[in-house]
């Protein structure tokens, strides 16, 4: 349910169908990462551990927002998807990292915490620091080869439509 809020809620800030999925993508590969991360440092997948889960799918949706708005922000600029994609990435480099390791950093002693107060609460933390050092880097080159996939399927479903009559302008030119 909390997914397809998410997606709901991109789709009005986007206007678009396939931004969102783009954005959203990024969640398994956190999910894997919060998985490794449990195995490696013996901990059990608790209730506390989804909840963590929930909010890594904030922050690495928050990630994907900041680079699909700057790509949006290229585009409209004259320049070219790949050229937008590739230049995002650039630009938003370090806010992504940045958000991602000072989380990380802030919840790294949390993990080896041995009061008993603060056991419940590990691995949620286990979940958010492994997901984001699993999927940071993915963010930044995931995200915007898939804005391109996007961009390339807008372009098939339009010359499509244009070849069987659905639009106005001719098969040859560029809408």
């Amino acid at each position: 349910m909390a997914l397809a809020m998410i997606y709901i809620i991109l789709g009005f800030v986007f206007a678009s169908y396939l931004r969102p999925i783009a954005v959203m993508t990024i969640i398994p590969f956190g999910f894997v990462g919060a998985v490794v991360g449990h195995y490696l440092t013996g901990f059990d997948l608790t209730i506390i551990s989804l909840v963590g889960l929930l909010g890594l799918s904030g922050i690495l949706v928050n990630d994907s927002i900041v680079l699909v708005t700057r790509v949006q922000e290229r585009l409209s600029e004259g320049e070219d998807l790949e050229t937008a994609a590739t230049g995002a990435a650039r630009d938003r480099l370090r806010a992504v990292m940045l958000t991602s390791l000072t989380t990380m950093g802030g919840l790294a002693p949390l993990i080896f915490e041995k009061s008993l107060q603060a056991q419940f609460l590990i691995p949620l933390a286990v979940t958010i620091v492994f997901g984001l050092a699993g999927a940071t880097v993915l963010v930044l080159m995931l995200v915007p080869a898939l804005v391109g996939i996007g961009g390339d399927f807008d372009r098939l479903t339009r010359r499509v439509a244009r070849l069987y009559g659905f639009s106005d302008k001719p098969v040859g030119t560029h809408a």
